[in-house]
């Protein structure tokens, strides 16, 4: 197959071929023949794009849920844009040894879900490090399950024995979670401070355990120096940013949808969602990762955390770029290139993330002048709602192909 279009990726966008022989890119030029799939100038084509933080809530403990399956969460993926996604651990049956691990993957397969699927394992008191490499999460504060710590110190002891390894933080202190329980609101039970004493002592425990670091969902303006500080330093970590917090902010919260509008880290004031989105523009932060939490109305309305964002990835993704600035080859940068340099240590040979001889025949095409309207009817996620829900975003996802099959 052919692809012919307006082709964006780190380096710019120029107007291309792609060859796709099975499922790998074979080469790239600007005339390789009759092309089978023309791509308006209208349309960008990406790199497959790749959200690497988000949570199916399926697992071995699961012959079926009523929110989200890896089949369900793979079909969101792609009505998104998605060609890869990497799931978290914090399941009834954790993964965080060989064996559970191993049945996690067993379920996996069995599933088969529509997209590449990579499996985050969970550190947690006592755990130990698996025998094979693998990306880690571990979480400082208390999310949904019971895969976290209730110290920084008992942190520091469990990582001792990771030496080496790539590991995601979740950066809510929990010793100042446990001094704010008591607060009106979400928001201040769960203060910016949490999160800037977390990222210093993150960074503290990649510098000193020799990890691969990564800070999930960051929210904080005043945490951003620290990093920038600790990577001059040369520690190796990056970071990842949600949709909702470069999007919407405390200002956003009322009344009405407060249930909806929770998440962990919530919710931060205006001037901190500036500051993220001029740190994902810059270069301090490294992923768009949507931290999907496809959780039913009855449990947003219950005070459970988090948002459903796959089914709407693509078509917020035409809004940074055009109405947020950001340029074509930075969004190639922090959708497709970047989650695919994050995934691809555990899918050789399988590379994502470049529009280049050698890496998965997985491209996401947008279209830049036909809006959408966000509404239930269009979404796949199994939780049937989305944050966005009555947005026009001012694209559109128009194709997305995958192991050189055009599935939408």
């Amino acid at each position: 197959m052919i692809i012919a279009g307006r082709l964006a990726d780190t380096d710019g966008v120029h107007s291309g071929q792609v060859r796709l022989e099975g499922a790998e890119i074979v080469e790239v030029g600007p005339s390789l023949g009759e092309p089978d799939i023309v791509f308006s100038e209208d349309c960008l084509v990406f790199a497959g794009m790749g959200d690497i933080h988000i949570h199916a809530r399926d697992d071995t403990s699961l012959q079926e849920t009523h929110k989200e399956t890896f089949v369900t969460a793979g079909e969101a993926a792609i009505n998104g844009g998605v060609v890869h996604v990497a799931d978290m651990p914090n399941n009834p049956a954790a993964p965080v040894d060989d064996a559970t691990y191993a049945a996690k993957c067993n379920h996996l397969a069995q599933r088969n879900p529509p997209v590449h699927v990579t499996l985050y394992a969970g550190i947690g008191p006592d755990t130990r490090p698996l025998s094979h490499p693998v990306p880690y999460k571990a979480y400082m504060g208390p999310s949904v399950g019971d895969l976290f710590f209730h110290s920084l110190a008992q942190l520091d002891e469990t990582l001792s024995h990771y030496r080496g390894s790539c590991v995601s933080f979740h950066c809510e202190d929990p010793e100042l979670l446990r001094t704010h329980a008591a607060a009106a609101t979400h928001e201040q039970q769960r203060p910016p401070e949490c999160e800037v004493s977390a990222t210093r002592f993150a960074l503290k425990m990649i510098e000193k355990h020799r990890l691969t670091g990564k800070l999930c969902h960051y929210s904080v303006g005043e945490g951003l120096p620290l990093i920038r500080e600790a990577r001059q330093r040369g520690v190796p970590v990056t970071c990842e940013v949600t949709p909702h917090h470069i999007y919407y902010d405390s200002d956003s919260i009322t009344d009405g949808n407060r249930e909806l509008m929770q998440m962990n880290p919530p919710l931060r004031n205006p001037d901190d969602r500036r500051a993220m989105l001029e740190a994902l523009r810059d270069g301090t932060l490294d992923y768009l990762a949507t931290d999907h939490a496809p959780h039913t109305l009855e449990e947003k309305a219950s005070g459970v955390s988090g948002q459903p964002h796959l089914d709407t990835y693509g078509a917020f993704v035409t809004w940074m770029i055009l109405e947020a600035g950001f340029s074509p080859e930075r969004v190639a940068t922090v959708c497709s290139a970047n989650p695919g340099r994050f995934v691809n240590r555990y899918t050789a040979p399988r590379r994502f993330g470049r529009i280049a001889p050698g890496h998965v025949a997985s491209l996401t095409v947008l279209n830049l002048v036909r809006p959408t309207t966000i509404c239930r009817e269009q979404l796949a996620t199994r939780c049937g709602w989305s944050p966005f829900e009555g947005v026009t975003f001012p694209g559109s996802v128009e194709a997305v192909i995958i192991d050189g099959q055009q599935v939408r």
